[in-house]
């Protein structure tokens, strides 16, 4: 290779390089930061059920994992049953 194609090559794996640190990327939705943001959560479990492939089984799996953390609390509250029996 001649030293002017070296430069060539050099100059274009840099411009891509810094053109890449540009992209701007969506923060990533941490579970915990899903469990306290149920307006947030509710947005990517309607976008996983309507596309999951778009959306990543990494991120869709961590909106199912907060959604089950929201339903079940910290789990310390024990399940009381009502006193009377319901009647059908």
């Amino acid at each position: 290779m001649k030293t002017s194609s070296k430069f060539v090559v050099a100059a274009a794996v840099a411009s891509a390089t810094l053109l890449s640190a540009c992209v701007k990327t969506e923060p990533s939705a941490t579970v915990e930061s899903l469990v306290v943001n149920p307006d947030r959560l509710k947005q990517l479990r309607e976008q996983c059920k309507a596309d999951r492939a778009k959306q990543g089984d990494e991120l869709c799996d961590r909106v199912a994992e907060a959604a089950k953390r929201r339903f079940f609390a910290d789990g310390k509250v024990p399940y009381n049953p009502p006193k009377e029996s319901p009647k059908f």
